[in-house]
Order: structure tokens, then C-alpha cells, then sequence
């Protein structure tokens, strides 16, 4: 079921919300929380029933383990009886236990016939693939838990009913693909008085950011998707402006299509009077690399920074250590997305420009906020031909044609199709493309309304005028429903 579709528009949503305040409003507390994870499972299990004892399971055996890592023991602060040196031990252990598990989970479903494909090609092996399903999901519950297994082991969670522990991992507004939460941040909202009647403030906010999220998706990026599409599944070499139009196209597509996402999440659990974390904040605007990564995904930025970096030593052990596991923590972030050596090289890269951003500033050089704008936002253009391509030839034949015009014949060739105007008038990407790029630039996002707490009448007149205008898309018949593309990682 797809935020996207006339099932969770129509009839999951209202369904699940008059329910869930229903039940609430008749005191029924734990009921309400129990229907609300029912509905989740349901919303999840929509796609393919198949994954839902995977999910199933791995809460079992996290809420298990969790648990068990929260327990304290009398003496144990003292670290000095045998009990609590053993249980101490036993602690470590259960957490090796749930990081091995989880980081299991993730390698069978997701890196398995990744590794034997690899493995095939450097020994000449024969091993046979084993064409594992992807369950929906994985990456993002999976980083869910991991979190809440490395807080609870650092005592920093609080709420171990099981119940409640269910809802923080299945709520279904950030269930499929976020933005990641923890659990600190979650239960307090799920417990709150304040949060079980019905609020209409929240419920006009959520009404309004989630009609954002939906115009961004089935208008701005499905637009997009139609000639990103076209130019990467071409069998044929790119012109210049093809290959500018296709990576641009992705660029805006994949924008559009996630931060879409996450204002129907974020909408969508407003409505229940949760606030979700902000997950992307105008990234395009950015004028550093470091910048970027402060504004885009936010939530996976700070689970790679506190999971990842910091563990594996952050800026702790000198400058080269520091570079070290920067690089790596990108090398981590880009192979999460997917099976691929093209995420590979897409982190690598990132991580790349991380090092290099870092070691630029601490030999004192400055770069004028424009150019710094444009070197970062061409840096993340070329970047993202590497996470759509399929392989590396794809991703040669796109940056092959977006540098093809620097030759004399590729810059003779482009004259012809001056004057300016009847070009843009030909081409309506590139007129698409320029808008995009002054929406990005000059327009509000989402967060901003969503801090400020609060919409207008005039802004909810202009949120049902978007609704309306998406309905009549799709009543022609061209028009379906699309996927979103972190559905994929």
C-alpha cells in the first residue's frame, strides 16, 4: 500500500485514525496502541504477507534482548563483585549477541548472492545465486533496532513494554523508509496524555504537509522519473544536453521523490499528534559537502554519525585516523543502500569529498558561497549517476555524454540549437529542470512549516487545491501509481 494510492488516501488512513482516537476517547489506552500496531502490520504486510514473520521475528528476539541489556544489577556500578563482573560480561555479550544478529539479517537478505557474485569473480568460483527476495523494509527497521539495542545498552531508553516496543518499530507513517527514530525520542509521544484526543492544529498541519508530499511525488518527480528513465535504460550513446537532462532529471527525481516521502510520513503522523524527526532540510542549497550532509537524510547522517563514527574512534585519534574513519563511515553509509558496487563507489566518494572538505578548512581556505554552492551541487549531480546506474558502463555513457560537449565538435553541434528561446520551447525538461532549481533555491520546504507549528487558511485552501489537482491526475488514464525509490534500499 503505498502513501500514494487511493487505499491509504481513502481508507486506511481515516480508518486507522477515527479507530485509533475512538478507542482513546473511550479510555481504552492499551487498545488504541494495540490497533494502531495491528493496522501497521497490516499496512506492512499489504505488499507480501511473506514478510511479515521476518518483522515479526526480528522484534521478538530485539525486544528479547533489549530487555535483558536494560536490567541493572546492585554492584554492579562498582564493577568489583563476581556478580557484577559477570553480569557485566553477560551485557557485552548480549549486545555482540543483537549487533550480530541484526547485522546477519541485513547480509542474508540484502549482500548474499552480492558476495557469492564477487566471490565467483575473483576465485573463477561456481557458486550458484541464491535469488533472495529483498524483504520490504530491512535496512530501515534493522538500523531502528540496532539503535535501540546500543541505547539500551547504554541505559538510555526507559520503556520496555512490549506493546509499546512494537508501535515505536511498526508505526506505519515511518515504517518502510523512515526517517529512522529512536526510541527516546518516540515512546514519551506515544505515552503523553496530551497526544491521545484529537488536536486540530496537528491535523491541519499534517493534512497540509502531507498534500506537499504528494505533490512532490506524483506531479514533480514521477515528471522526472519518465526522463531519468529514458536516458539510463537508452542502449545508445547520450548527446551532451540528453546527458545533462537524464542526470539532472535523476538529481530532482530522487529530491522530490524522498523528501515527497518524508512529508507524507511526517504529515501522516501528525494526524496522531506524533512528531517525526526533520529528514531533509532544502539540501540543494548547500554550499559545502559537510552542508549536504547536515540537510539531506538527516536521520540516517546522525544514526552513521553516533553508530558508526563515533564508535569507530570520530576525531579522537589524530588527523589521519580521523580521514580513516570518515572514509569509512561513508563506505558503510554508501553499501546500506544497496548490493551494488555503484553505492560502493558512490560512498567512496562522498567520503572522499568529506576528507577533502575537512583538510580544506583546517588549512584555512575560504571559498566565495556561490562557487562553493555550485562546486557542491555539481559534485552531487555527477555522484547520484553512480547510485541510479545499474553498472558502470551506464554510469560512463551518462558522465561520457555530460562531458562530450566540451569537444569542439560537441560545442559546434550545441549552436545549433540556438536561439535560447525556441530551444526551451522545444525541450520542456530543461523549462521543468530551471523551475525545479528555483523551487530548491528560492521556495519553502516542508520544515519550515513544520517548526513553525502552524498553517493558514490560505494555505490549507491551496493544500486541497494540490489534492484535488493529484486525483485528477490520476483519473487519466495514462497516470498510476508509483513506487517510491527508497522502497528499493
Amino acid at each position: 500500500m503505498l502513501f500514494n494510492s487511493y487505499e491509504f488516501i481513502l481508507f486506511f488512513l481515516p480508518i486507522t485514525f477515527f479507530v485509533y482516537f475512538f478507542l482513546n476517547q473511550r479510555r481504552l489506552i492499551v487498545a488504541g496502541k494495540v490497533w494502531l500496531v495491528l493496522a501497521s502490520l497490516f499496512f506492512y504486510s499489504w505488499w507480501n504477507p511473506i514478510y511479515l514473520p521476518l518483522i515479526l521475528i526480528s522484534m521478538a528476539i530485539n525486544y528479547v534482548v533489549g530487555t535483558r541489556l536494560s536490567l541493572s544489577v546492585e554492584g554492579m556500578a562498582h564493577g568489583q563483585t563476581m556478580l557484577g563482573m559477570n553480569w557485566l560480561l553477560s551485557r557485552k555479550t548480549m549486545l555482540v549477541f543483537g549487533l550480530a544478529f541484526n547485522v546477519g539479517l541485513l547480509a542474508y537478505f540484502k549482500y548474499l548472492d552480492f558476495f557469492i557474485a564477487n566471490f565467483n569473480g575473483v576465485f573463477g568460483a561456481d557458486v550458484p545465486l541464491q535469488n533472495v527476495v529483498l524483504p520490504l523494509a530491512i535496512s530501515f527497521f534493522t538500523f531502528q533496532q540496532i539503535a535501540y539495542l546500543v541505547d539500551s545498552y547504554r541505559k538510555e531508553t526507559q520503556e520496555y513494554n512490549v506493546v509499546n516496543y512494537m508501535l515505536f518499530i511498526t508505526f506505519f507513517p515511518q515504517l518502510i523508509a523512515g526517517p529512522i527514530v529512536h526510541h527516546k525520542e518516540m515512546m514519551p509521544q506515544f505515552a503523553s496524555r496530551w497526544n491521545l484526543i484529537k488536536r486540530y492544529k496537528n491535523i491541519s498541519l499534517g493534512a497540509f504537509i502531507f498534500s506537499m508530499g504528494l505533490f512532490k511525488k506524483v506531479v514533480i518527480a514521477d515528471t522526472f522519473a519518465r526522463w531519468a528513465n529514458s536516458g539510463f535504460d537508452s542502449t545508445v550513446p547520450l548527446g551532451f544536453v540528453e546527458a545533462w537532462v537524464t542526470s539532472l532529471s535523476y538529481t530532482f527525481q530522487l529530491y522530490f521523490d524522498f523528501s515527497g516521502y518524508t512529508d507524507m510520513a511526517i504529515g501522516a503522523a501528525l494526524l496522531f499528534n506524533i512528531k517525526l524527526p526533520i529528514n531533509f532540510n532544502s539540501p540543494y542549497k548547500a554550499k559545502s559537502i559537510q552542508d549536504f550532509w547536515r540537510r539531506w537524510h538527516i536521520t540516517l547522517s546522525r544514526f552513521l554519525r553516533d553508530y558508526v563514527y563515533i564508535p569507530l574512534g570520530g576525531n579522537r585519534g589524530g588527523r589521519c585516523r580521523t580521514y580513516l574513519n570518515l572514509f569509512a563511515t561513508f563506505l558503510v553509509g554508501g553499501l546500506w543502500h544497496g548490493a551494488s558496487w555503484m553505492f560502493v563507489i558512490w560512498g567512496a566518494l562522498h567520503g572522499a569529498a568529506l576528507v577533502l572538505h575537512r583538510l580544506w578548512n583546517e588549512l584555512g581556505c575560504r571559498m566565495h558561497p556561490l562557487l562553493g554552492w555550485f562546486v557542491t551541487f555539481m559534485f552531487i549531480n555527477v555522484t547520484w549517476v553512480f547510485f541510479r546506474a545499474e553498472s558502470l558502463s551506464d554510469a560512463t555513457k551518462v558522465l561520457g555524454g555530460m562531458v562530450g560537449g566540451l569537444s569542439y565538435v560537441g560545442l559546434l553541434n550545441f549552436k545549433f540549437v540556438l536561439p535560447v528561446y525556441n530551444f526551451l520551447l522545444a525541450n520542456i525538461q530543461l523549462i521543468f529542470i530551471f523551475v525545479a532549481i528555483f523551487s530548491v533555491l528560492a521556495l519553502r520546504n516542508s520544515s519550515e512549516y513544520f517548526q513553525r507549528g502552524g498553517v493558514s487558511f490560505r494555505r490549507m485552501v491551496f493544500s486541497g487545491l494540490m489534492f484535488a489537482f493529484v486525483f485528477l491526475l490520476y483519473f487519466h488514464e495514462s497516470t498510476s501509481e508509483s513506487q517510491f525509490l527508497y522502497f528499493n534500499f
